[in-house]
């Protein structure tokens, strides 16, 4: 009878991974992969920061410029006193020129429908007719008593309506102007709320 041989199995053992040489960018794992350190490219374009000087100069003096808030009765007396205080000025230095005391109502005008509070807006072009009736009493003149100085205030009025219209028109679009942003900024802040309390409380 013939015997047959058996062989032992050997087992082989898997090749070693050479180790990678060191300084590269990279390095071999066991099980083959390759892992790559890539350093970031530089950026050859301007660093963008805030520029300086972004707000205009403009912007800046509106800012520093005082703004104050005046009730409608606050908003009276300051617009009749000014124009009572310059129209004496004018009548003093200047013989009563209807046309600086013209000239001049425009910007207390314009003051006056910024510095009224908003909730007393309505009024800005109320209180600026008032207040140019006022100070016109220096201007005006007349002789003759109570009667006399009542004729020339209608007159001088009627001579300067054009100014009188003019001041009261800057008034009311400065007014309109401030309500429809005090509007709006109304609406953004309840469209804020809104999404606010719509927004799921992790």
């Amino acid at each position: 009878m013939e015997q047959h041989r058996t062989r032992t199995p050997q087992r082989r053992q898997p090749p070693q991974a050479q180790p990678a040489p060191s300084g590269g960018l990279g390095e071999v794992q066991a099980g083959g992969q390759v892992s790559v350190a890539v350093a970031p490219a530089p950026t050859t374009g301007p660093a963008r920061g805030p520029r300086p000087g972004g707000v205009p100069p403009v912007v800046q003096a509106l800012r520093r410029f005082p703004n104050p808030r005046l009730t409608g009765i606050g908003a009276g007396l300051f617009a009749a006193l000014t124009m009572f205080l310059l129209a004496c000025v004018d009548r003093l230095l200047l013989g009563g020129s209807e046309i600086v005391y013209g000239v001049l109502f425009l910007p207390v005008s314009a003051l006056t429908a910024l510095w009224v509070r908003p909730a007393d807006l309505v009024t800005a072009p109320i209180i600026v007719p008032i207040a140019f009736a006022v100070g016109v009493i220096p201007v005006a003149g007349g002789t003759g008593g109570f009667g006399g100085q009542a004729m020339a205030v209608v007159t001088a009025l009627a001579v300067q309506a054009g100014w009188l219209y003019g001041g009261t028109l800057v008034a009311g679009l400065i007014a309109s102007v401030r309500k429809i942003r005090q509007m709006r900024e109304r609406q953004r802040h309840l469209l804020r709320a809104d999404r606010a309390a719509r927004r799921p409380r992790t």
